[in-house]
């Protein structure tokens, strides 16, 4: 749905891993809503995934899966446009002319490669050690995702910001040099309002995140998503005692993703665990019912795209045909403006 002003927001997704609890939570369903403000783009940022991941077959999958899960989740491919970076190869194209207006200095300053140059030195060794020219590149490819959608808005999260600031940098630096003979929309970054739902602990009760190791991946069989949520750690406070929900890991998470059809029972739950009548077990049971509950009819929608033949391949296919016409159109101006046939 467009906005009166027709403004265009662009959301990138990187596969790197299954989809879990805190991605619907605190970035898939914030993403959705701010989305229906604008005339909206997802990517799989595929190629950005290259960075980390050396298996083919493993990069085809989590491909595969984070569309999936994404449309299983309520994106709508009528409504927006929805495809994989690498099936648009003008994005790359870009990428190389705006390399060459972005100054070494700036890309020297990004917060990957400087974490990385830290950890190195840190531990004694050459500040560059491991560190390839993708990570390093990386700016310059973000920058290249969102200008040649012609992208008004990005929805990202805080540590996300500094990549719709360089692509602003960027695009300013372009049209500086060229912009008597085409001009970038310059981009604005916007943290979605994610309400309480912003963070879930995980399984260690740490922010769920793949990089601890923690996460309950969304789409799970009933017993497997059962034991996870078994294994959520608690105290050892005796059932008949008083609890502060707020201070568990499974209560926050009940509480922060149950909808809103379930708010009695987060009440309920509350109400029990405060007053000394519910025990951890039975308020891990509470959670399993809620998350089968809520999650059951995006788990059959999300095995229906994975299997092979499946509509998926159809809707990227459309999606990266619509996103073409869009980079073509920018990169044909890219190229009059710097004299390129």
């Amino acid at each position: 749905m467009s906005d009166p002003a027709g403004k265009v927001s662009l959301t990138g997704i990187k596969p790197t891993g299954e989809v879990h609890l805190g991605n619907l939570v605190g970035a898939i369903r914030p993403a959705l809503r701010l989305a229906e403000q604008y005339d909206s783009l997802y990517f799989i940022a595929d190629y950005h995934a290259l960075t980390t991941i050396r298996d083919a077959d493993l990069l085809r999958h989590y491909s595969r899966s984070v569309a999936a899960s994404w449309l299983a989740a309520g994106l709508d491919p009528e409504r927006t446009t929805f495809y994989v970076q690498s099936d648009v190869p003008e994005i790359f194209e870009l990428s190389w002319v705006l390399s060459c207006v972005t100054g070494k200095g700036l890309m020297n300053r990004a917060h990957a490669y400087k974490a990385a140059r830290d950890r190195n030195v840190a531990a004694g060794d050459d500040p560059d050690a491991g560190v390839n020219m993708g990570l390093y590149n990386y700016p310059v490819l973000m920058a290249a995702d969102i200008l040649i959608m012609e992208t008004d808005v990005v929805p990202v999260g805080k540590d996300q910001m500094q990549h719709v600031e360089y692509a602003a940098d960027i695009a300013g630096s372009f049209n500086h040099l060229f912009g008597d003979k085409y001009t970038f929309k310059i981009p604005k970054g916007v943290i979605p309002e994610s309400g309480a739902g912003d963070v879930l602990p995980g399984l260690d009760g740490r922010k769920m995140s793949k990089s601890y190791d923690n996460t309950i991946p969304l789409f799970l069989p009933e017993n497997k998503l059962k034991k996870l949520v078994r294994r959520i750690p608690t105290d050892s406070t005796p059932v008949e005692a008083p609890k502060d929900p707020d201070s568990s890991a499974p209560f926050q998470i009940l509480r922060q993703f149950a909808p809103e059809s379930a708010a009695d029972v987060v009440a309920d739950t509350r109400k029990r665990l405060e007053a000394g009548g519910m025990g951890w077990g039975e308020l891990k049971n509470v959670l399993f019912e809620v998350l089968n509950t809520e999650l059951a009819p995006m788990r059959e929608r999300y095995e229906a795209y994975m299997e092979p033949g499946s509509e998926l391949d159809e809707v990227l296919a459309r999606g990266a045909e619509r996103a073409r016409e869009r980079a073509s159109r920018v990169l044909s101006g890219v190229r009059r403006a710097v004299g390129a046939r």
